[in-house]
């Protein structure tokens, strides 16, 4: 008897479309595996009970009926509780937005998953506002990695990372600001996309920074991370920075042969642990990449990054920090205040590096098809750790997971997160797949040749085995 729980996506749509198994039949089993495990994971907020049994009985009707009912036929999928889920209050990570009148409609990406086949199964813990790498919520607890429950899942997706991870869903959507679904992407041993800026929708979910915010899927196959994100591309009016832009459907049969790959150099091979730049040799080795090329300026592109999210980011809070600052975790309060303090000409020199930034990455996209750079620069810290040694410096955790995520999204790149294993180690850790704009297919590509060879994997973890 096939376990549904762990099958990808594509393989629960093929068997739903042909009718070897009822989505009814999925969806309870996820639904079961969740009221039973979740209390020890913390991945959800919300659980869809009603609203997820009575979809999947109407696409057990359509295809009754000889309907095409789309390619995620029967999917489970769930999201961060920064997305508007119809009859439930948006609650971003806070204590506060819980006083929020409930949405009165989902979010752009939801509709989209859903019009394609895709069940939504509920809402998932994150840090509060996306100001967190961690994965820990002042309010509801943290989300814990299902691989090894004493560590983090790294954040703000920290939810989407943990309920794929665990198997409860085979698909998630997070959100990435400043490395947001690629650090649990990373901690959690999954693939995560983090596509172009302004390729996703963004509407109806509640921002962070507006010129910094991308949405996207987590999945345990590439396979998985194609069929949504071709699902959720289309132009949106009602995000403003969502592009007009038709690419044909990613095909994964078209592998890697003639991609120019290189390995990033200077700032991404320093500040790491051991088993960050072992993961990237690794890859490197799989794809024999033989060229490294120094990126300039990534420290100051991180640091304007930094800069434009603390100020953007407490500009957006500045009425609720004056009218319920108590409500606030402590932590986020203070980066949010400090965040108000930062001079304007600070921000404005950083928003000015940015294109500088841009153009140079955009240069060296003319003479390569993709670049190679660790996602995090360890793996899962444990829960409640404050502090880690990088290059010899004691620093903060929570700011500093997203060291060399930071200034990929900066300039609004996509990117596929690839989980490795490296032998003797109980958690995984990623590697980036980074390519010119609007080139995810590339990054898919390489993606999927990856973890086609075995060089990158992403198995749900055992949970019984974890809580024996």
């Amino acid at each position: 008897m096939t376990d549904w729980t762990i099958a990808t996506a594509a393989q629960i749509a093929q068997a739903v479309r042909g009718g070897s198994v009822s989505a009814s039949t999925v969806v309870d089993g996820c639904l079961g595996k969740i009221d039973a495990h979740d209390k020890a994971i913390g991945a959800f907020t919300f659980v869809a009970h009603e609203r997820a049994r009575a979809r999947a009985a109407e696409i057990d009707a359509q295809i009754k009926r000889g309907e095409d009912v789309g390619p995620l036929a029967g999917v489970p999928f769930a999201v961060k509780n920064l997305f508007d889920v119809k009859g439930i209050a948006t609650l971003a990570g806070s204590k506060i937005n819980r006083d929020m009148s409930p949405a009165s409609r989902d979010a752009v990406l939801i509709e989209r998953l859903e019009a394609n086949g895709a069940i939504l199964v509920g809402a998932l813990n994150m840090g509060e506002y996306a100001y967190d790498f961690t994965g820990e919520n002042y309010h509801d607890g943290p989300s814990r990695n299902p691989h090894a429950r004493e560590h983090m899942t790294g954040g703000s997706s920290g939810g989407s990372g943990a309920a794929a991870a665990a198997g409860f869903v085979p698909l998630t959507l997070g959100s990435d600001t400043n490395g947001s679904i690629r650090v649990p992407s990373s901690l959690c041993g999954l693939f995560g996309l983090k596509p172009t800026y302004g390729r996703l929708s963004r509407s109806r979910t509640f921002p962070f920074v507006a010129s910094l915010d991308h949405l996207g899927p987590l999945a345990r196959s590439v396979s998985d991370l194609a069929l949504s994100y071709n699902a959720m591309t289309g132009a949106d009016p009602s995000d403003p920075v969502c592009i007009d832009r038709i690419d044909p459907p990613v095909d994964l049969n078209t592998g890697i042969d003639g991609l120019r790959i290189a390995k990033a150099g200077g700032y991404f091979e320093e500040g790491g642990h051991a088993e960050a730049f072992n993961a990237v040799a690794r890859i490197c080795s799989a794809l024999q990449v033989s060229e490294t090329r120094v990126i300039e300026n990534a420290g100051l592109a991180r640091a304007s990054a930094y800069l434009i999210t603390m100020a953007e980011g407490s500009s957006l809070h500045l009425d609720r920090l004056k009218t319920r600052h108590a409500d606030f975790d402590p932590d986020v309060r203070d980066r949010l205040l400090a965040g108000a303090m930062i001079p304007g000409a600070w921000v404005t020199k950083a928003q000015k590096f940015r294109s500088l930034f841009r153009a140079q990455m955009l240069a060296l996209f003319e003479e390569i098809d993709v670049l190679i750079a660790p996602a995090t620069p360890c793996v899962a810290p444990l829960i409640g750790q404050k502090t880690f040694v990088l290059d010899g410096k004691e620093l903060p955790v929570r700011p500093n997971l997203g060291v060399f995520t930071q200034p990929i999204s900066f300039i609004g790149l996509p990117v596929v997160s690839v989980p490795v294993w490296l032998e003797g180690s109980k958690l995984p850790i990623g590697v980036q797949i980074i390519t010119a704009p609007w080139r995810e297919d590339i990054a898919l590509r390489v993606a999927a040749w990856l973890e086609e060879n075995g060089h990158a994997k992403a198995p749900a973890a055992n949970l019984e085995e974890k809580a024996a």
